[in-house]
Order: C-alpha cells, then structure tokens, then sequence
C-alpha cells in the first residue's frame, strides 16, 4: 500500500511539475537498460561479459573473453536528452534529416542505402555504420579519423553533404526552442545549452546502445541450446584458422577496432576511396578501413564502406574468391586475408552464425514528439528499403 501511494505522489509531483513550466518534456531520471545508476558516477554498464577476463579461454576467437574499455558514466538527463536531439531534424540546416536518418534503429542504427543521403538528396561518399557498441570503439568513422564520440558527433552536423549546419547556426536554432533550453539546464545544470554540451549528450545517447545479449551471447554464458547444430557449425568454421575470421571480427564486440586493408572493390564507375590513408597519411593503409562491427549485421545491408555487397552470402563470397582478387596492385592487402577454400556448406554456415549476432533489447524508444515540435520521420525503414537497389545503381 506504501509503495501505491509513493508512485502516485510521484506522478502527482511529476504531473505538477510539468504543468508549471508548460513543458510535456521531462528527462528520464533513471537509467537506460543495462546500466546502473551510482551515486556521482552516472550510469555505468552492466553485463556479464565483465566478469571475465581478457586472458579467459585464450585464443583469438574466444568465448568467454573481457571487454574493451567503455565509454560509460553519463547521467540519465544526458542520455535521454541526446535521445531527443537524436531524433531532431532541428539539428540539420533545412529542418529535414536528423541524426535518425542515416542512423535508423529498426536498420541496425544504418539507413538501408549504399552510400548514405544528406540535405537536399546530396550523396555522400561511404555508407553509414552501425552505432550498436560504439561506447566500446576507440576509433570512429570508416577511415578512423574521429577518437571520440563527441568528436564523431560534430562532423555530420557540419558537413554540407549530411546535416549542413553550421555552428554558430545550430546553436542559435537550439536557443530558439525555449524546451531545449530548460532540458539543457536539466542535463547540465551547471552550464546550460552550449555546444560542448550538445556533443556530449549526443554521445551520451550513442554509448547507451550495447547489444551483448544475442542467442551467441546466451550460449557464451552457458546456455548450450542456443545455437542450431548449423549455427555451432559456422562459428566453428568462422574461429577456425583456415578462414581465420575471428581475427579482425574479434569477440565478444565482433570487430578489433583496428584499420585493414581487405581489397574491397568499388562499385562500377566510382573513384577508389583511400580510406585511412588520408587519416594517417600512410601508403600502407591505402585503401584501408576500420573492421566494423559484426553485431546487428544481418539489419545493416548492404555491406563494405561503399555498400558494394547486397547481402551477407556476397561478402562472406568476398573472402572466400582468393586473396587480392578485386583489388587494385597498388594494395597492401592484409596478412590475414587469404584464400580459404571455403565449400558452399561453410558459407553457408558462417552466414548462419552472423545471424545469431542479432540483439535488439536494449533498444530506445523513438519519441513520438520532439522539443523543437517539427515531424518526427517514423518510415526510415520502408524508405531504405525502397532506395537500397535504386541508390546502389548510382555513380
């Protein structure tokens, strides 16, 4: 009866609470699922992969392996303000693509299209990457070029092929919208609404999507029945030193968060993408890119930087056809690649296995409405859907 009647003065006080300062908007007070709230720390992550070690069954490929470190600590005010901001098309310069766009939850957090679309239909230069797990990457971007999440946040804003805005730009359209300004003093009480505190929520928000919970991650922890006897058969295959992939799609995240040169080709008629060659101005890494994460994958189609694989069969094909065998001679492919001599069964089996990666728990809520009051895009999928085979046709 106590608990009863504490809840109902709550939302008495929340209902009270929003009433005064007119706003149907109030931050979550508690954290996202799968973290903890701790006094002065914020939300830290929870999952059993913390209690093992990364010397645990040791070998590339390993079950029961630690985790990377993470980018957690957030306040729960932070992180559900930058699931707003997430979903705002106020952030890009013509009010008409949020950060939701390229980055669609219901399509693994990519957008379904070879190579993504900013403002005014202008065709980007890669596809876009999945966020689930990037509180774990070290590394940002296809080409590495970003350390951090709040510097990953600031380049789509203000690139003129994505959201086109610029700073001093955004930050007088925030300041416009008299809700922003009352859930940033909320969030950041200290300093209110300025632009380091817009990256570091929309980081907040991106750190709070972990998918560590897949029927891979149920038979890690010991639930032997999870996997199929094709399933089993495919990470067996995918561990093993023949096709070696667990080499750079490196468990428990599925990816080593290294650059590799693979050889990927460009679709027909488009320029060759030196990838982290630039970054790091390294011949070496011409036409290198991060090892993306394999979690979500079968939501993510197509595959590579550039979108050129329609499906996962095409890009486990990819690795199997010999080492080089689509590259320009200029390359210096990976020592890992080589050419495993894969049957159609194993192909098979391994694509099998990819698709037991799939976890979608944790997803957010999308908000029905958002602070700046403009339409919150809810068909992103059936759109990606519908552009994929016309986008990947196009120089």
């Amino acid at each position: 009866m106590r608990r009863t009647l504490g809840i109902t003065l709550w939302l008495v006080l929340q209902i009270s609470s929003n009433q005064s300062t007119g706003s149907e908007f109030i931050l979550n007070e508690y954290c996202p699922r799968g973290f903890e709230l701790i006094p002065a720390e914020g939300c830290r992550l929870r999952t059993l992969y913390q209690f093992y070690s990364s010397n645990q069954d040791r070998g590339v490929g390993g079950t029961r392996t630690g985790l990377p470190p993470v980018r957690d600590g957030y306040s729960p005010q932070q992180i559900d303000l930058g699931r707003y901001l997430f979903f705002d098309p106020v952030l890009s310069a013509n009010q008409t693509i949020s950060c939701a766009s390229c980055h669609q939850p219901r399509l693994g957090f990519a957008d379904g299209l070879a190579v993504s679309r900013g403002i005014h239909d202008r065709r980007g230069t890669r596809s876009a990457p999945s966020l689930w797990n990037a509180a774990f990457n070290s590394k940002l971007f296809w080409d590495a070029r970003s350390d951090s999440l709040e510097q990953q946040a600031q380049e789509p804003l203000y690139s003129p092929l994505e959201m086109g805005n610029s700073p001093n730009g955004l930050l007088a359209r925030l300041q416009a919208v008299p809700e922003y300004q009352t859930l940033f003093e909320q969030a950041f009480p200290n300093s209110g609404l300025n632009l380091p505190n817009l990256y570091t929520a929309l980081a907040a928000f991106q750190a709070s999507l972990i998918s560590l919970n897949s029927r891979y991650d149920q038979y890690v922890h010991g639930n032997h029945q999870a996997l199929s006897e094709d399933e089993l058969a495919g990470l067996n295959v995918f561990r093993s030193f023949v096709a070696r992939c667990s080499e750079c799609h490196t468990p428990p995240l599925f990816t080593n968060n290294q650059i590799a040169v693979i050889g990927a080709p460009e679709p027909e008629g488009v320029v060759f993408d030196v990838g982290a060659q630039r970054t790091y101005s390294s011949p070496k890494l011409r036409g290198g890119f991060k090892v993306p994460t394999l979690r979500n994958i079968e939501r993510t189609a197509p595959y590579m930087h550039s979108g050129v694989f329609a499906d996962l069969r095409e890009a486990t094909e990819f690795y199997n056809l010999g080492r080089g065998h689509a590259a320009p001679d200029d390359l210096q492919i990976h020592w890992h690649i080589t050419s495993p001599d894969l049957s159609e069964l194993e192909i098979d089996q391994i694509v099998a296995f990819m698709h037991t990666l799939t976890d979608e728990r944790f997803m957010p809520d999308t908000p029905q409405k958002v602070p700046s009051g403009l339409a919150v895009d809810h068909n992103h999928k059936q759109l990606g859907q519908e552009l994929t085979t016309h986008q990947r046709s196009q120089p």
